[in-house]
Order: C-alpha cells, then structure tokens, then sequence
C-alpha cells in the first residue's frame, strides 16, 4: 500500500503562486469579504487535500485551484462560485465536515459544496452514476452555479486525463458525452462542449482524431490565406459602415469535422466547410439586428449564397440563448464557406453562454431563455422518480441541440425539440390541456397524436375532461415534460385503482377474522410481488382473485401459507422467468481485468462486432453473461456512463483467435459495367479474404454498396479499407456498425 506523502515546501510555493495568479485576475471582481473567503478557502483546501496527489503525482489542491480559474476566466462566473471550487472536494475527499464548511463560510457557499459533493453508500442501488448526477441536476432551479462548477471540475479532468488507465478515460468520456457535453450545449457553452466532445473523440477514435488533427494542422496556412482573400472585396463596403469590427476564421471542431465525415459519407478532402469566418461587429445593443443585416448583404453582393443554408438566429435566437446570423456562400474558387455575422455581445453568449447571458439579461429587458428552459426542469423535478435512471432519460430530453419553431393559434412562438410529437406541444402549452387532449389539429388539419413537428406549424388542440393519458402515450411523447407528466398521470391512476384493491382486501381479511397489518406483508411475498401497491393493483384488476384466501389455512389470527403455492401461483401467472441458457465461448485472445476471459461466459457484441486489434471494454449484463464491446460501440456511452460498476477492462492478446465479421460501406461512381467484378476481384483474389454477403445499388450516377467481410484482425481490416479506397471510381470505404444497416 502506498503510503502519503506530504506536499514538500518547493511544491507549497507552487500551489501558492497558482492561487496567487489567481487572485490577481479577480482583483477587480472582488470586495473585502471576497478576498477574506477566498483566502480562509485556498488555507481550509491546501491543508485538508496536504496528503493527496493526483495520478499525475502533482499536488491534488493544483486541481480546485485550477478549476476555480475555469470558473472565473472560462465561464464568467464570480468570487462565490471560485471558493465553491476550491472547497469542492473537500467534504468528499478528507476529514472536513459539511457542518465545519456551513459555519466557515455561511449558508449559501455551504449548499453550493454540499451539491458538489457525491453521494456515499449507492451500493443497493441500479447506477450510482444516475444518482449522482441526480443530485446535482437537482440543484439547477436553486443555484445552477453548482452545475457549472462541476463543469469546469470535469473540463480540469478531461485535461489532465492522460496518466489515468485507459478503462478509467472510457468511463469519464462516456460520462461527458452522455450528459455533461449536451448540458454545456443546452447552456449556450460553445467553447466547453466543444472541448468536451473532442476530447472524448481522442480518448474513444484516437487514430481518427489524429488523422484530422494532423491534417488541419497542414492546411492551416491555406486556410489563413483562403480567408483574406475571402475579405480582401468586402473591406471597402465594411470600412464605410463606419463601425468597429473584426474578422476571424475558425476550424470546426475535429469532433464535428468526423461527424460530417461519417454522416455525408465521404472523405476529409471532400468536407469544405471545414472552417467558418465570423465578423464580429462593435455596436449599440439596439443596433445589433440592423448592421447584422447591412453585413449579410454586403457579403450577398459579392459572393453567391446558398439560400436554404441561411440561419437567422438574430431574430429569432436559440433555446440556449445563442444569437447569430450565418450564412453559406460560394466563396473564392467556387468553395463553400460559413460566414457568421454577430455582436461582441452575442459573441460573449456564444462563447461563455449562461453566465455571459445573466450579464446581460437586464439590458435585454425580457424573460430569459434560460427561464423557460429551467421551469421545464423544475417540472420534471417536481414529478417523483423513484428510478434515477429515468429521471436522466427525462431530463436528456432537454438537453437537445436541434430545434422546431411552432405556432400557436393566437401566434406565440414554442421551442421543442427537433422531434417533438403534436401531444409534446399540448403538454408544452399546459399540463391540463397534455392531459385530455383528443383531437390535435396542424395549419387546420387533423393529425394523429404522434405527429412530428416542423419549423412553421401551427398547432391547436381539442380536449376532452375525460380524456386520460395511457401507456401508448409514452410511445408518442418525446419531451421529459411530457412524458414525466404521462407516468406521474399513469401512477396516480394505478394508485387509484390499487386503493380499491387494497379496500378489497382488507374487507376479505376482516371476513376471515384476520389481521389485515399482521398478513399484509406476508401476502406480498407469497404472491411475488416487490411492494403493497402491487398487490393491491393486482387485486384491483383481477390478477389476484381475494376468493382464493378461503382456501388457505388460518391460525392464531395468521394465513399459513405454503411455500409451494407460491411457486405455483407464479407460474399460473405467466411471471416465472426462465433464465436464457448461456452458450459458453471459447475466446482465448480475450483478457478481462488482466486474466484470460475463458472463465467468463462471453460473447463478442452483435451491435458493433469488435475484430481483434479494436479497444474493447467488457460489460457484464443481467443475466446473459459477459459481452465484449468496441470502446466506440454505439451504445458504449449510455452502458458505461449509467452502469459504469458493471463495465471490465477488457484487451486483446497477441493470439490469433478465429476470423470476425464486419460490415464495409463503398460509395463510388457509378461507371455501369464492371463495379462489382472489380470490388470482388479486390477482395477475393488480391485480398484473399471471403466474402459473406455483398449488395449493391445505383443511384443516379453514383452506387452504394454494402459487403460483409470476414477478416483476421484491425490491421487485416485497415489492409482492405485503404486498398479499396485506391480502387479508381472509389469515393470511400468506411466500416460499418450492425445498426447502420
């Protein structure tokens, strides 16, 4: 066992010259009061976190110094928050109390550590993750600074997470896809999600995300130059508007760059728009909309532009609160470039998002986007779940990136998601009218409940007082608000239903001269059932017939119920489960949590069929054994992010097991004769590799073809990806997850 090691004097001046930098930025933000706390906070953080390092072998208190920095440069947030990080681990990490921070510091910086600090004992519950993700999100409608600390808290880590095990990365990257990269999305924090997003790119594709690193990096100087020349005929027109403004030209996010690749189908030379310009203009805010436009149409004089490509968020700003104009146009050399037009302020939103949005809220004189976001929360949170896991499902819901814009009868605009239902927007505009709606009518024509939005329409909604929502409601319903509201309706009904069970019974027990409290729970068991309200639901509809107690043998005021009937009474009820035979896999060229996985009942996943060479983790399920996954898998990060206790750390050994399966796609010109003998040719004869199916099919000029290939390992699968790619005709190869097809 290691044994901790006290910070020694160099590094005490290290850690003091960090927070010293750090006072000194927030000279100007702070009051007397300010600097006391801060002070009583960095002195309280470097003596309890003195034993600590990280897995680096620095310091730990480097670390709450660090993402109090965040805090204030990064996000704009202010002192309060700043000494909420540097206490942030404190309660959880040493022998500091939350009583000992409460009379330290007061309440409110008490409540904010105490919404940063995990939850202890989650050992009896389905995903600890979910509940401690709860907790803090539950916090959003009092104090969402404790949302935003533990932002920065993640930013800091995904940072530093170079010497962490690469079991250890998975985990914390498929954290921060799953909930906090949307989250800081939903909270207007492009910058952060932007990092987020590539950072987990590098931990989970770091090949690809090498590849386009590496190839931006050798475009840069032509980028810069493309982007003058770009400007060069605009700059007389802007110069006579009078007004100060700059021009910058920004790469895409890697991370966005690949998800272009993979959605259009095609090859990093083919994406164009790997950049966007943005002139960022200095002016009234009252000014903004106007000088926006005048620039639009400077640009549109000069340069052709892509009409359905316009994006007017000035007028009409995101659910997020991000303002902009942008617009596509044929720039020089006939490519096509994303020109965003906007404020300094709408630049200062976009970039730090919630805290820059706040800064300006008053000046705005309007109800804040965020407001009407955060009462969408509370509505869920105001809803009971039981069940952490749906409580994130819920509230994922909110965090979307893509947006309709719809209409109701009188004219108000309502933002729902991209996919929101016609009953999503009946429950947007009212629980009540969610509740009994029947008949929904589109720009005046009646739609079924479960009909998609589309920017544009008009909805109105018919209701019935009685109209009740039902399961298949949940079906149609996409929004956490509405389909919290549908369960909490469908759990007050079944409530309903179980008090006349429950009166039922206790009529029954009461005719049978038996006490209902002595019995109830023994009932409970006997029939199978995890909870009373079962039982008395069960009961309500005649699963359980109260006439089968007469049977049942009655002493000293007790049912004696046999052991067997309940057995029996389970398997009359079709609820026995039969656990699925497993079919033990021989896969020796597998090692879990370093020992050979032949001890495990293991089956290599069919939703994304890792080859050997793949980084792979292993997910031991409920019941069905052990399943062997690709760290990119498409459900890698809702397995690892809510059931992180079950994932294995799972690699390969240098032996050569038995071939594996995989799926290419190949799109190319379609030439007419020949394509398909000159990819089998490829494949079978100078590949040497067998093919288990291949299909393929024209598309006006162009084929797409679909081939299923068994290959030995990675590298005998990359063999193939680039000799394909070389094929003349060929626009890409890219390999395939089972649920694409």
């Amino acid at each position: 066992m290691a044994v901790a090691v006290e910070i020694n004097e160099l590094e005490r001046k290290e850690v003091a010259k960090a927070f010293n930098s750090l006072m000194r930025k927030m000279r100007k933000s702070t009051n007397e009061e300010d600097v006391v706390n801060l002070k009583k906070a960095y002195k309280l953080a470097v003596h309890a976190h003195r034993f600590q390092r990280r897995k680096s072998g620095e310091p730990y208190i480097l670390h709450p110094i660090e993402v109090g920095r965040i805090c204030y440069e990064e996000i704009g947030l202010g002192p309060t928050a700043v000494i909420c990080a540097i206490l942030h681990d404190v309660v959880e990490d040493t022998e500091v109390t939350q009583e000992e921070i409460h009379e330290m510091f007061g309440d409110k910086i008490a409540r904010i550590v105490d919404g940063l600090t995990k939850l202890d004992g989650l050992y009896n519950v389905e995903s600890p993750q979910a509940e401690n993700f709860k907790k803090v999100l539950s916090t959003l409608v009092d104090d969402v600074r404790v949302v935003l600390i533990k932002m920065a808290d993640r930013l800091h880590n995904l940072r530093t997470i170079g010497p962490m095990p690469k079991h250890k990365q998975l985990k914390i990257a498929a954290e921060t896809s799953y909930i906090y990269s949307p989250l800081a999305h939903r909270l207007g924090l492009y910058m952060i999600k932007t990092e987020y997003t590539d950072i987990c790119m590098k931990i989970t594709e770091p090949e690809t995300y090498n590849d386009i690193t590496n190839k931006l990096k050798d475009t840069e100087q032509e980028r810069n130059k493309y982007i003058k020349e770009l400007i060069k005929p605009l700059k007389k027109n802007l110069d006579l508007l009078g007004i100060n403004y700059r021009v910058i030209g920004r790469p895409k996010a890697i991370s966005s760059i690949w998800n272009k690749i993979k959605k259009k189908k095609v090859s990093f030379d083919k994406i164009y728009d790997l950049f966007a310009v943005r002139i960022i203009i200095d002016v009234p805010i009252d000014k903004e909309k106007s000088f926006c436009w005048q620039i639009y149409s400077i640009i549109t004089d000069v340069y052709k532009p892509i009409p359905e490509r316009l994006k007017d968020w000035v007028t009409t700003p995101k659910g997020n609160g991000y303002e902009s104009l942008h617009t596509t146009v044929i720039g020089p050399g006939g490519k096509f470039v994303e020109v965003q037009i906007r404020s300094e302020r709408m630049d200062e939103i976009a970039e730090r998002g919630f805290a820059a949005h706040w800064k300006y809220k008053e000046v705005k004189n309007e109800n804040s986007v965020y407001d009407v976001w955060l009462d969408n929360v509370r509505v869920i949170l105001d809803n009971t779940h039981s069940d952490a896991l749906e409580f994130m499902n819920d509230f994922k819901t909110n965090l979307f990136s893509e947006e309709v814009y719809v209409f109701t009868p009188n004219g108000d605009m309502k933002i729902l998601p991209k996919g929101a239902t016609a009953l999503d927007f009946a429950f947007d505009i009212h629980t009540d009218i969610g509740y009994h709606a029947t008949a929904i009518k589109v720009n005046d024509k009646l739609v079924p409940m479960g009909y998609k939005l589309n920017n544009g329409d008009q909805i109105s909604v018919n209701t019935n007082k009685n109209q009740k929502p039902n399961e298949n409601w949940l079906k149609m319903a996409v929004t956490g608000k509405a389909r919290s509201k549908i369960r909490s309706a469908m759990k007050e009904e079944l409530r309903k239903k179980g008090e006349l069970g429950k009166e039922s019974l206790i009529r029954k027990l009461k005719n049978l001269k038996v006490d209902f409290e002595l019995n109830i729970d023994d009932l409970v068991k006997w029939y199978g059932y995890k909870s009373r309200p079962e039982l008395y639901y069960a009961v309500s509809d005649d699963t359980i017939k109260v006439s089968e107690l007469n049977k049942i043998k009655i002493e000293n005021g007790k049912l004696v119920l046999p052991s067997k009937a309940k057995e029996d009474h389970k398997k009359q009820n079709g609820r026995e489960t039969k656990k699925p035979k497993k079919q033990p896999v021989n896969k020796s060229n597998i090692l879990v949590n370093g020992e050979p996985a032949d001890q495990y009942d293991f089956l290599l996943a069919t939703c994304c069929n890792p080859v050997q060479g793949d980084d792979i983790f292993g997910y031991l399920t409920s019941g069905r054994g052990l399943k062997i996954h690709r760290i990119n898998c498409p459900n890698a990060t809702h397995l690892i992010a809510n059931y992180g206790y079950r994932v294995l750390k799972a690699e390969w050994t240098d032996h050569v097991g038995k071939d594996f399966v995989v799926d290419l796609l190949i799109t190319g010109v379609d030439s007419g004769v020949g394509v398909i003998q000159k990819l089998t040719n490829e494949i079978s004869i100078n590949l040497g590799m067998n093919i288990r199916s291949f299909s393929i099919e024209g598309k006006e000029g162009y084929f797409e073809g679909k081939v299923s290939l068994m290959v030995m390992n990675k590298n005998h699968l990359n063999l193939a990806l680039k000799a394909l790619e070389k094929l003349d005709g060929i626009s890409s190869v890219t390999r395939l997850d089972p649920s694409d097809n």
